[in-house]
């Protein structure tokens, strides 16, 4: 039963298909499947290319919370990044703009939204402070044990976290601290209680960002300042950072293979209750040169939209990688050879069926802005999103 329903809604374009085709075996229309698809191009299809095909979502379907953080490169939110949250937010529970980049005198750097926070509120979307330990562009470890040994300094950032939330209407005080040493951990989960503490009496829910371990003592500088167990205790929810196996630096390989990911989340869960997990999952890939080598420019990233518009540009067909649960594809410019392994409907299936299995709290997509129309399609067929607002 599970098959059929799968060849129902995912259909994987063979040599010699077209769309009109595909409609009229499918009972379904041309207009239809662009539509969900959102294809520039109707007339040409890549051999491996999936589309999600039209089907009437189950009533009974789980209910779930879905996170989208928002991130941008200019003083100004770009157009694009706007009109990409008026299309996703009615299917997003929360939007969090990144970020704010907590300072040693307890203020936080500035950050213009533009129109996000009313985007989000037309649609029921609830917004979050995020608040990183980032300093001079990267995540800093002296920065935090800076704060952790001082709470008059935490009350400082509290403070100016709380006046920006009531500032934007937010409802969560989301904390991004990245690469704590271990001896910092029982320190962060204080500085957590005490943001409870403040946020709560203020109606704010607080959640927390955590580095993707697969056991309680995995050694690391990501992974060692994270305790899941004492951090889970305290905060209403946390989102996995499932994502980044295959990354900008590193060999070519699926930015979230189903195993690992799968590895993460069976150990969270028993950490964490599931009621209070979101996975975490890209809505990009990467284009690497090959041979890779370390050193190497660093690997494009780009949206599975545009993966499938260079497959089509370079006629290559795609294939899917089965134990990675993941797509690529291989071509040639200018006598170098690219590989791009991205993420399609098979793959993002293949992750909301673990979502659903451990009946975990949601999901949490890193970053809008990139292009990604299946994965909407099959949110709203598969799941209810739960709006708070």
């Amino acid at each position: 039963m599970k098959k059929e329903r799968r060849l129902h809604l995912i259909y994987v374009v063979k040599q010699g298909d077209s769309l009109n085709r595909i409609a009229r075996d499918h009972h379904t229309t041309v207009a239809t499947i662009v539509a969900i698809n959102e294809i520039p191009n109707p007339d040409v299809l890549v051999v491996g290319q999936t589309l999600v095909l039209p089907e009437t979502p189950n009533p009974n379907r789980q209910t779930i919370e879905t996170n989208a953080y928002v991130e941008w490169y200019t003083k100004n939110v770009p157009v694009r990044l706007s009109q990409e949250l008026r299309k996703r937010a009615p299917l997003l529970t929360y939007m969090m703009p990144f970020a704010y980049e907590v300072k040693r005198d307890g203020t936080l750097t500035t950050l213009d939204w533009g129109d996000l926070g009313d985007i989000a509120a037309a649609n029921r979307t609830a917004s979050a402070i995020v608040l990183t330990n980032i300093e001079n562009g990267a995540f800093s470890d002296t920065l935090a044990h800076e704060i952790f040994m001082d709470t008059n300094l935490q009350d400082l950032i509290i403070g100016s976290a709380l006046q920006e939330a009531k500032k934007h209407g937010a409802k969560d005080i989301h904390v991004d601290f990245e690469y704590l040493p271990p001896e910092d951990k029982e320190k962060y989960v204080e500085f957590l209680k005490r943001l409870v503490s403040k946020a709560h009496p203020e109606g704010l829910t607080v959640s927390v960002a955590l580095a993707p371990k697969t056991s309680a003592n995995q050694p690391g500088k990501w992974y060692e300042g994270h305790d899941y167990k004492a951090i889970g205790e305290v905060v209403d929810f946390v989102i996995l950072m499932t994502y980044e196996w295959g990354y900008s630096g590193g060999p070519p390989m699926a930015v979230s293979p189903i195993g690992p990911v799968k590895q993460v989340l069976e150990y969270a869960v028993t950490a964490i209750p599931p009621s209070k997990i979101m996975m975490g999952q890209n809505i990009y890939g990467y284009d690497w040169k090959l041979p890779y080598k370390v050193g190497n420019p660093n690997a494009l990233a780009v949206s599975p939209q545009y993966a499938i518009e260079l497959a089509k540009q370079n006629n290559a067909a795609i294939l899917y990688d089965e134990i990675a649960q993941a797509p690529y594809f291989h071509y040639w410019k200018d006598g170098v050879e690219h590989v791009v392994w991205f993420e399609d409907a098979r793959s993002i299936e293949a992750k909301f069926k673990l979502l659903e299995n451990l009946r975990l709290k949601g999901i949490a997509y890193w970053h809008l802005g990139f292009s990604f129309p299946q994965n909407w399609a099959l949110l709203q067929q598969m799941f209810h999103v739960k709006h708070i607002v």
